[in-house]
């Protein structure tokens, strides 16, 4: 998997100061995407098991309190991503008690996979679903288009 980038620090992307990570690789090309730059999954940084574990790190680290991570991207849920961003999220789980997880995906939740399903029964908060430019909404919270629905767990 390729990341485009990695913010330690971030409080825009979820509720309270996150990690967030911004993977490469989208097959939706949604029109007025503000990072069309993340569409190809040979795009940007390989995700190394250091920037792995450099993220662990970061939401364990009690300097800076952080309530979670928060992926992006491109898409998370793109098929070549689904191994590392599942190897992430189960560690996020197990080695970061009390941090959340809150993930973008322009896939549809009743039309994943089961290994998506499996990826996105592990996350807290799952906006989902196209940008699409004509139902854009600069009022909205967390999403960029009044079609894409967020769901917290258990997501339904």
């Amino acid at each position: 998997m390729n990341y485009l980038s990695y913010h330690a620090i971030d409080v825009v992307n979820g509720q309270g100061t996150r990690c967030t990570l911004f993977v490469a690789g989208c097959e939706h090309h949604c029109r007025g995407c503000y990072n069309q730059k993340s569409w190809s999954c040979d795009a940007g940084h390989y995700f190394s098991p250091e920037l792995e574990q450099k993220i662990i790190d970061d939401l364990n680290d009690s300097r800076i309190k952080r309530r979670g991570l928060s992926l992006s991207g491109g898409d998370p849920l793109h098929p070549k991503n689904l191994d590392s961003i599942e190897a992430l999220v189960r560690r996020v789980r197990e080695e970061c008690p009390g941090k959340d997880i809150w993930m973008w995906t322009g896939y549809r939740l009743a039309e994943l996979n089961a290994q998506q399903q499996t990826i996105v029964k592990m996350v807290d908060t799952l906006i989902d679903g196209k940008f699409e430019q004509d139902l854009a909404d600069a009022k909205l919270v967390w999403r960029g288009s009044s079609n894409q629905v967020i769901y917290q767990q258990p997501l339904r």
